[in-house]
């Protein structure tokens, strides 16, 4: 099941505030009451097309965005760095997340700004403890996300938090599928039409059951939480102006455009 979050025209009867939906198939959207994380799938007896109506980030954490650090061998020697022994894990605030087609922001203080193609994990309800083998029952689904990054200034503070924590440096969407199984599914970046990353989730060192268990026995996960799985080998700088796609089998794909330094 496809979950999108989306805003419509008032003309279309459901008014402009952001509203929820089921995608059933390529351009038809089922209308939700509420949020289906919290309260489940309720339909609101309207139907609307997916041509008609914008597409948001189909979640906005309410408490925060985890990721995985060099979670890919071949990522962690492009960053002359030894594969990890354990999840290396950082976080980047919720104020960092837009949807689909929205415009990355490039600081002022950053000369270089990179793309990460990452697999994202949504999480259903709070949990703490959880073993790798109950992973899924705490998972809602998974959607895509671009973990961006201000090399320079990764490098400069040594450790991660400004290069990634700014507004709008996490792109999430286009939407939450909640039967999607991660497995040897393709992974790849596109910038400009150029394939930049292009690896296979079964690549990644830690798998998501592993990731789960790791992450919380460090903290409480709550509902709407996201965790970003890890990039593979390929990151890069984005041009100003650029277009970057990020993509996964089964899960779409997510554009975005990079503004002009300092817009």
């Amino acid at each position: 099941m496809r979950i999108i979050r989306f805003s419509a025209p008032e003309k279309l009867g459901v008014g402009t505030d952001p509203l929820f939906g089921v995608l059933n198939d390529q351009d038809a959207i089922l209308v939700l009451r509420g949020d289906p994380i919290y309260s489940g799938i309720v339909p609101a007896e309207k139907s609307l097309k997916l041509s008609d109506v914008k597409l948001l980030a189909p979640v906005i954490p309410r408490s925060k965005v985890v990721c995985i650090g060099k979670n890919y061998a071949d990522h962690a020697a492009e960053m002359d760095s030894e594969v990890p022994s354990e999840p290396i894990i950082f976080i980047k605030p919720n104020t960092s997340v837009i949807g689909p087609n929205e415009v990355i922001i490039w600081p002022r203080m950053s000369e270089r700004v990179d793309y990460e193609a990452e697999l994202a994990i949504v999480i259903g309800r709070i949990c703490k403890e959880v073993p790798a083998s109950k992973a899924k029952d705490v998972i809602y689904g998974y959607t895509l996300a671009n973990d961006v990054t201000a090399r320079d200034l990764q490098k400069k503070d040594g450790q991660w938090s400004r290069a990634k924590g700014f507004d709008t440096f996490c792109p999430l969407g286009p939407w939450i599928e909640t039967e999607f199984i991660p497995g040897n599914q393709k992974i790849t970046s596109t910038l400009n039409g150029e394939v930049k990353q292009s690896s296979m989730l079964s690549e990644m060192i830690f798998k998501v059951p592993q990731i789960i268990e790791f992450v919380t026995n460090v903290m409480t996960l709550l509902p709407g939480d996201v965790i970003l799985t890890g990039t593979p080998a390929g990151i890069g700088p984005m041009p100003s102006g650029a277009s970057i796609t990020v993509a996964i089998d089964g899960l779409g794909a997510l554009t975005n455009k990079v503004s002009s330094r300092g817009q």
